[in-house]
């Protein structure tokens, strides 16, 4: 067994660090955090009355933002079919959620079998990276990871890729044993972190993060009023002058409980079960009537003010968290309402759009040879508005027949892709060519 070096037990810590954490964060994104805000007194009394009752206002914050966040292309380099085959069209959503929700998320680009370029998306829950203090760049990267009998574990840094491998489950960062030792040709660590953060230091951040105490009260509002509708809104009835009923107390089995002196204990029961819909008396004095019930109106205001400060935190608009009115919105009202969360998903195309960047010339460099810092890549992203398409195709011919935008860019404005924006130009040939009465076939030699 070797002895772990410092960056390697350093990187494995690292993993661990978060994980309390991330498993908060998870609850809530899944919606099976406990209640909080609840008195022991109050829970005491309610028992196993009510199961979990919780808004899920926190994954629809992420999954609002990640939606809008769609990489149509590449500019400056050609790797859409890398992008493609390595599916990341359906994984790259998974890597901005994973992002908005922990804070960071990881991808890996590396050579596969048949050598081309093979990219894996990573959880923050399996990845670590060391950062340099002065430029701020990965100079070593950690990846951890459980098997049905052993730990797996390999270490990225510029030079060298290390496999290590622990013959237990569950190891963290002792137990590893050197597996291999490959060379790094890349001359940087192949791995890219994409941050959900705005500030220059400090760890990435969750999405969800300001959330959480919201949601907490808004939980426990909704908790309040369906305990109020059990106990209060129904309408009680009473009685008096009513003889009250004695019946035997038992036991879990059904068998009478017994006192000291070996008799039956009794209790004093309602002679009216609640599913009884009508109530007799013999006295004559006996009275019946009915408490009025309570009002939960009071609630209803409780969870408008605390869904109001939620949209507020999260830029979430009226109708996605259920607030509406009688006459429904325009489609023109709707885009205003949503203006801010559309700049907060811009914001985000901003913020993982180097990273993506980054993958790209990764991809260049396992693929062709070639260094890194020397490609020039650039993302192209979907608008995140969300406009209809004849909204969007309407003001792209404008500006196309302006002069202001050629046709290719046009294309991709409306959410075409390099290969399909390629067959479209080479059907327009064919199609001109067809019209100005060509023979192609006589154009083969």
């Amino acid at each position: 067994m070797s002895n772990p070096n410092p960056l390697q037990t350093r990187l494995l810590q690292r993993i661990d660090e978060p994980l309390a954490r991330y498993a908060v964060l998870d609850r809530y994104y899944r919606g099976q955090q406990p209640l909080a805000f609840l008195a022991p007194e109050a829970r005491t009394a309610l028992g196993d009355r009510f199961g979990r009752i919780a808004s899920n206002l926190p994954r629809l914050a992420v999954t609002s933002i990640a939606e809008r966040l769609r990489v149509t292309g590449f500019s400056g380099v050609d790797v859409w079919s890398d992008w493609l085959r390595n599916d990341l069209d359906q994984l790259a959503p998974v890597a901005h959620r994973e992002a908005l929700l922990l804070g960071p998320s990881y991808v890996i680009v590396w050579a596969g079998p048949d050598g081309r370029p093979q990219v894996s998306i990573e959880s923050a829950h399996q990845m670590s990276v060391i950062l340099d203090p002065g430029t701020r760049r990965i100079v070593a990267a950690c990846k951890r990871w459980t098997t049905d009998t052993t730990t797996e574990a390999t270490i990225f840094e510029a030079d060298t890729i290390t496999r290590l491998r622990a013959n237990t489950t569950g190891a963290t960062t002792a137990g590893f044993d050197t597996v291999a030792v490959l060379d790094n040709p890349l001359g940087q660590v192949p791995v890219v972190r994409l941050a959900n953060t705005d500030r220059i230091l400090g760890d990435p951040v969750s999405e969800i993060d300001d959330l959480i105490p919201l949601v907490d009260a808004l939980n426990k509002s909704l908790h309040d009023m369906m305990t109020g509708s059990e106990f209060f809104a129904r309408p009680r009835r009473w009685a008096t002058g009513v003889e009250l009923v004695e019946e035997p107390v038992v036991d879990d089995e059904g068998n009478p409980v017994l006192d000291e002196d070996g008799d039956p204990e009794m209790t004093e029961v309602n002679p009216y079960p609640e599913e009884n819909r009508m109530m007799i008396a013999e006295q004559a004095e006996a009275k019946f009537g009915q408490l009025e019930a309570a009002s939960l109106s009071g609630y209803e205001t409780s969870v408008k003010v605390l869904l109001e400060q939620i949209m507020a935190v999260s830029a979430l608009p009226a109708h996605y968290v259920g607030i509406t009115s009688a006459n429904p919105a325009s489609a023109d009202a709707m885009r205003a309402a949503e203006a801010a969360l559309t700049a907060r998903a811009e914001s985000k195309q901003a913020l993982f759009g180097r990273a993506w960047e980054q993958v790209a010339r990764l991809i260049v460099a396992v693929r062709d040879g070639a260094d890194p810092a020397e490609v020039q890549a650039s993302v192209v992203w979907a608008d995140p508005s969300t406009r209809s398409v004849a909204a969007e195709a309407d003001a792209v011919v404008k500006l196309h027949q302006a002069g202001l935008l050629p046709a290719t860019y046009a294309l991709k404005r409306l959410g075409y892709d390099d290969t399909e924006i390629a067959e479209i130009r080479a059907a327009r040939r064919i199609e001109a060519l067809d019209t100005a009465g060509t023979d192609l076939a006589a154009l083969v030699p």
